[in-house]
């Protein structure tokens, strides 16, 4: 064959992936929109997505899984999805793909495989929507409205009703604020609309209603007012993070549950796909959804406290600056976070070490942490330093944690990563908490000690476990195949 043969023939080859593309893009948006069933590809957000986006994920499972994934194959299998009577579901199609080509000769076609793997598609419990009020509108709860919004579906599950702001909202206030949820240097503008309604004090988004309630304290808010009943009020002002304090919203008429987006004393502090399970929603009142850092680590720490095991080890962050450090040198109550985010990298304790054992007790005594805060703004690194039970090799210890990220109760949690260029503008935007490097393992000739690194984005990612975790207080959680 000529070379111009063979590059039309790769031209129609392209082409053709590119319309399958097409079709499994309006299969997944059916889905979603028609049935409240959302699809990824191994955990990746797929509603939204374009061509490109498509086919860049197919070749990331291709080589995540080392099977020959394609987008035809794909779309064969959302089609006989299609076909089912699914209650809402959150399905892997990058999983069902995969299983797929190991089983295919044990069914006649793709609906009798997908007819057989989803056969206990159901749900526990009835699913009733939840309403939520962010209380907070700050970095985490602009993401958190962000998520919400672009979620909702056809409103099965979380909806967001309400935001608490502290200032007044005038006209001028009230755009400000939509300005914020429209645009944002980190994490580009938000895929949607956002329009300040003064008049009727709220943001429109999406076409939808979110009121602006001004309080100075949760005890003066009825939410009823606004037909908002039985709420879970999402905490990320960071100002109450006691049981006392948090209980406060409870006063509030039409609350039901709170959830604060930091570590929380006296509270269960949850990271989810961890310990989320060791709490039953009915009982508890109050939760936490502890710190970015927490949930980062802690699923892998999980990991290697499951199969290696961890004698003691040594955490050190290499943290994005926050909002509490000085754009320039000033005052600051604390050490050194008086000198300029933009311009040092700035030593500081953080409490990681001792968080991990809340949500993994047997770790309890054996971890030390500190933290280093660098000049970026958002994108963050953890070094473990670990000496285990077992020993273990390179190679050993990617195979476990790739296998973590495949299959199992953390395949949300644990990211792996196969980038050699792997940097932290990189990470930027990744719903895990945890983005394991799998590159930069390092493991000690007798097999003792390991050092992982494991990224993490500590805005996007958390605020994704926190939606996950909110999800599961307010038992909206769907059937899910992974």
């Amino acid at each position: 064959m000529s070379n111009t043969a063979t590059y039309e023939k790769e031209l129609a080859f392209q082409a053709d992936r590119r319309k399958a593309a097409v079709e499994f893009i309006k299969i997944v948006s059916d889905l979603w929109y028609d049935k409240s069933i959302e699809m990824v590809l191994f955990r990746n957000q797929l509603i939204d997505r374009n061509v490109g986006d498509i086919m860049n994920l197919h070749e990331y499972a291709v080589e995540f899984v080392q099977k020959p994934i394609n987008i035809f194959d794909s779309v064969e299998i959302l089609r006989a999805i299609q076909k089912l009577d699914l209650p809402p579901s959150r399905l892997d199609i990058g999983k069902l793909t995969y299983e797929y080509h190991l089983e295919d000769n044990k069914y006649n076609d793709a609906t009798a495989f997908v007819i057989d793997k989803l056969k206990d598609a159901k749900n526990t419990y009835e699913i009733k929507p939840k309403d939520v009020v962010l209380y907070g509108f700050g970095r985490i709860g602009r993401l958190l409205a962000r998520e919400l919004m672009s979620k909702v579906g056809k409103g099965q599950q979380l909806r967001l009703r309400a935001i608490v702001t502290r200032d007044k909202n005038d006209a001028v206030l009230l755009e400000k604020r939509a300005s914020l949820l429209r645009y944002d240097s980190v994490h580009g503008d938000f895929d949607g609309s956002v329009q300040a309604d003064p008049e009727n004090n709220a943001l429109i988004i999406n076409g939808t209603t979110v009121h602006i309630i001004t309080a100075n304290s949760p005890e003066e808010i009825d939410y009823t007012q606004y037909g908002i009943n039985d709420a879970l009020v999402i905490d990320n002002t960071g100002a109450f993070t006691t049981e006392e304090a948090l209980s406060r919203h409870l006063t509030s008429k039409g609350v039901d549950r709170v959830l604060l987006t930091a570590p929380g004393k006296g509270v269960p502090n949850i990271v989810y796909g961890v310990n989320h399970e060791d709490y039953n929603p009915d009982e508890v009142k109050i939760w936490s959804a502890a710190s970015c850092t927490t949930n980062a680590i802690t699923p892998v720490l999980a990991a290697m406290e499951e199969t290696l095991g961890v004698v003691k080890g040594h955490i050190e962050t290499i943290h994005a600056y926050t909002n509490d450090q000085n754009l320039v040198d000033n005052m600051h109550k604390k050490y050194r976070r008086g000198r300029s985010a933009a311009l040092n990298m700035v030593i500081t304790e953080t409490g990681a070490g001792s968080a991990v054992a809340k949500a993994l007790p047997s770790l309890a005594g054996k971890l030390t942490s500190n933290a280093i805060r660098v000049p970026v703004p958002n994108g963050s690194l953890v070094v473990l330093n670990l000496e285990v039970s077992k020993t273990t090799s390179r190679e050993d210890l990617n195979n476990i944690m790739k296998q973590y990220a495949l299959e199992g109760k953390l395949v949300e949690q644990i990211k792996y990563s196969l980038n050699n260029e792997l940097v932290s503008s990189d990470i930027v935007g990744t719903s895990s908490p945890a983005i394991f490097d799998s590159n930069a393992t390092i493991v000690t000739p007798d097999g003792k000690n390991v050092v992982m690194y494991v990224w993490y984005d500590n805005e996007y990612g958390y605020s994704h476990q926190v939606v996950r975790l909110a999800k599961y207080i307010a038992k909206v959680r769907r059937y899910t195949y992974y």
